[in-house]
């Protein structure tokens, strides 16, 4: 594949979204401690979910393929994609003892606390004929994120999306997504992370998770420009930092809207819904960039993930009115 048969296959799109979908509350009014919360607002969450709600806003049409919890909050993640316009219909319920993914999060910064319950993740029984059930061809565009390949049977169920995808010459492009509380070991994840990449057209996450991918912290930004050689966009995130994206032979350095944050969550899946939904709308890549950062800086000024996400309009205009500092090499 080539960057750009990765950008004309986004730009047809028809995306798919292997990953989890959520329920997160939140102690109201924000800044309030859970230990001394006495009310919470619920909105959806997880990763996959929040990246289709933000990519849906962009004019993105989204399937989500994953499991979840047949109970009232399972139902209730599956009201809630379609609020947000996110297709549900290769969601599936889970009959055994699984939960949904469930995260208590605090509307804020100093001491942040995020608690979330994962002992038996629905998602993570996503299965080989989920995948074989979800046809494939249909999508022109893949979209993991990398929690799903933690445990099984989703590893591998997973693992055969991917391959089914590169037969089918379907771009997949994988948010790393590493929370070690799911992996059985720090070896195990590198292993595991470094097969999918094979398979992987885009490969998105930040020092911390491009450590796992290379063994050695201090090893990570040199192992993403060369896993670069082979696959058509890797950006390494690098916080306050910026970020660095290797495309097209070229390594480009990007920065951060610098803001006032309410909450640490949320920016990595605004920031990859965004560039996609960029993308699709026909930025260049480095102003995808830019829309990107401007969406993570926004998402982490508000209460939720998925309720938080900005559409093109406000990204823009928050664009205009502030300024995005020099990314650093």
């Amino acid at each position: 594949m080539s960057f750009e048969f990765l950008i004309s296959k986004i730009q047809k799109n028809n995306f798919l979204l292997i990953g989890r979908a959520g329920v997160d509350i939140y102690p109201d009014p924000p800044g309030t401690k859970t230990e001394n919360a006495n009310k919470y607002v619920t909105h959806l969450g997880g990763s996959s979910a929040n990246m289709g709600v933000q990519l849906t806003k962009y004019g993105g049409s989204c399937s989500l393929l994953t499991r979840v919890s047949n109970d009232a909050l399972g139902k209730f993640a599956i009201n809630q994609l379609a609020f947000y316009g996110v297709k549900s219909d290769l969601v599936k319920l889970e009959d055994n003892e699984s939960r949904i993914s469930f995260a208590i999060v605090e509307s804020t910064v100093v001491d942040h606390q995020s608690i979330i319950y994962r002992h038996k993740a629905a998602d993570l029984f996503l299965n080989k004929n989920d995948i074989e059930n979800s046809n494939l061809q249909n999508y022109e565009c893949i979209l993991i994120t990398g929690t799903s390949l933690a445990a099984e049977p989703s590893r591998s169920a997973v693992l055969y999306a991917l391959k089914l995808a590169k037969e089918k010459n379907i771009p997949v492009i994988m948010d790393i997504d590493y929370r070690p509380y799911t992996w059985e070991s720090e070896d195990k994840a590198k292993e595991i992370y470094n097969l999918a990449g094979n398979y992987c057209s885009g490969i998105i996450g930040n020092d911390d998770e491009f450590a796992i991918l290379s063994g050695n912290y201090d090893d990570g930004l040199r192992y993403a420009k060369k896993i670069s050689k082979n696959c058509d966009l890797v950006i390494y995130k690098m916080g306050e930092k910026g970020s660095i994206t290797f495309a097209n032979n070229e390594e480009i350095p990007w920065g951060i809207f610098p803001v006032k944050p309410l909450k640490p969550t949320g920016a990595g899946d605004a920031f990859m819904g965004s560039l996609i939904g960029a993308l699709l709308k026909n930025y260049d890549l480095q102003k995808a960039l830019e829309i990107g950062s401007a969406a993570a800086a926004i998402v982490v000024t508000k209460v939720g993930c998925a309720p938080a996400m900005p559409d093109l309009d406000e990204v823009l205009d928050f664009m205009k009115n502030n300024n995005i500092n020099k990314g650093e090499k």
